[in-house]
């Protein structure tokens, strides 16, 4: 049997393969966490375009809709109550701003949803923290090879 890299099973990697091997997978985490970041600015930015079309939407319904919907409105219920229609306009401008008012809590609510998401700041907490883990690291002591252990032991001895 071989490795996924062809190597035989149980052979050992050099130090460069290794550390070649831990920069892809830095790289990788690092790509996928910034693809990640990403993902979730965009869903924040749709809440936010979402509060303001509910925003706009409100300002549209209230702009455009009192003069055809107060008149219509107003004469409805003048013809159903008989009332002066001065008061039937009055009751139909309060039904249109109920309307502005229903359409600007939706825009809060979407806003609100938009402003509590924590999306990049988690995934900047994140970095961080796998930054830190790996300043931290410390590579394992290493005996030195033979000759090596011999040469400084004839320094120390010669000192």
């Amino acid at each position: 049997m071989s490795a996924p890299d062809g190597r035989p099973v149980g052979a050992e990697h050099s130090i460069g393969q290794l550390v070649a091997s831990a920069t892809t997978e830095m790289s990788a985490l690092v790509h996928d966490e910034i693809a990640l970041a990403k993902a979730q600015l965009k869903r924040d930015v749709k809440r936010g375009a979402a509060s303001g079309g509910a925003f706009s939407g409100a300002g549209a319904v209230l702009v455009f809709s009192l003069p055809m919907l107060n008149f219509a409105l107003a004469y409805g219920i003048r013809t159903w109550s008989h009332w002066n229609l001065a008061v039937c306009f009055l009751l139909s401008f309060a039904a249109n701003v109920l309307v502005a008012g229903l359409l600007a809590l939706i825009g809060v609510v979407f806003a609100k949803k938009a402003k509590k998401s924590k999306g990049p700041q988690k995934v900047a907490a994140s970095v961080k923290q796998s930054a830190g883990v790996l300043q931290n690291a410390k590579p394992h002591p290493r005996e030195l090879p033979v000759a090596d252990r011999a040469h400084k032991a004839v320094a120390r001895s010669s000192s």
